[in-house]
């Protein structure tokens, strides 16, 4: 696999502030003295974090704050020119609460890198829809998780460096043997809260990914049968295929690839990671740039 440089415009140096919010659901209180921990994780690497108000879930409930909160939070992370990127820590289901009210405009006057993995599906493809920004598919937690210290020594490398492993990873081609195309998608569930609304990505060409936490066969099979009728597999140019955490714990059966490749044109690309989704160890996927995957060549993030 050829290893890749991580992009200039998303790494990192000492002295950077980086910004940490919850746009999807509020980090439960208990959770203070995990989130401490990254803090002083990242300040060892000379980073700068800035806690968000919204950050924590209020009164017990599931909110960091209201839609427009959030949304306002984020924009003071993005107009303040010291952040040089932002982490979302959270997951969950209130993330496109957030999509009406951010000010587009702004977000594309100070473009820097957003990062955030699962329920954050909706804003990484919004924000790329509304904007053209790109963002990375990414939980930061994962410095502290299972598999603390392989990412810790790849996020180091990749932000700092720009020469970590945190982009690349093993895949297999199940159909063709190549696709190349700016990628979008994510979390399936989650990407398809923006089916019919302004925030749905153009899929033209695209290099689609798709992972699922939750669900088996009868739920996997209503989404794929949504993105079916949504147009989505005459579009794309190509299928990335990510993990699928409870039908893979469960084996169930058919797998997701086989529930999946009968929607698709015969010529279509369709390869699968077992590297990337709700994993402790999951590598990084950058959303809104290009991508080319190549049985011969192996993997390449294009400019």
């Amino acid at each position: 696999m050829n290893k890749q440089r991580f992009p200039d415009e998303f790494r990192l140096k000492p002295g950077d502030r980086v910004g940490l919010i919850a746009c999807s659901n509020g980090l439960s209180p208990d959770r203070q003295g995990e989130i401490q921990a990254l803090v002083s994780l990242l300040r060892e690497w000379g980073l700068e974090p800035v806690c968000s108000p919204c950050l924590y879930a209020r009164e017990g409930g599931a909110f960091s704050g209201s839609g427009k909160e959030r949304a306002q939070a984020l924009l003071d992370f993005y107009q303040d020119d010291a952040i040089r990127g932002i982490f979302d820590l959270s997951g969950g289901d209130l993330a496109n609460q957030v999509l009406p009210f951010l000010d587009y405009g702004v977000l594309a006057r100070h473009p820097k890198p957003f990062f955030g993995y699962s329920d954050l599906t909706a804003l990484l493809n919004g924000v790329y829809a509304q904007t053209g920004l790109p963002g990375g598919l990414y939980q930061l937690r994962n410095l502290l998780g299972p598999a603390g210290e392989p990412q810790r020594r790849a996020f180091f490398q990749s932000f700092f460096d720009g020469t970590g492993d945190l982009l690349d990873f093993p895949f297999s081609f199940l159909q063709g043997d190549a696709m190349e195309g700016v990628v979008a998608g994510g979390n399936l569930r989650c990407l398809l809260k923006l089916a019919g609304t302004p925030y749905w990505p153009d899929l033209t060409g695209k290099l689609l990914f798709l992972e699922a936490r939750n669900g088996l066969v009868p739920q996997l099979s209503t989404m794929l049968e949504q993105l079916s009728q949504l147009g989505a597999f005459r579009q794309v140019a190509g299928i990335l295929l990510g993990t699928f955490t409870q039908m893979e714990r469960e084996a169930a059966h058919p797998r997701a690839e086989a529930l999946l490749l009968p929607y698709l044109p015969k010529n279509l690309p369709v390869a699968k990671t077992p590297a990337i989704g709700h994993g402790s160890d999951s590598k990084c996927l950058l959303i809104g740039k290009r991508l080319l995957l190549s049985k011969k060549e192996g993997l390449a993030i294009c400019p």
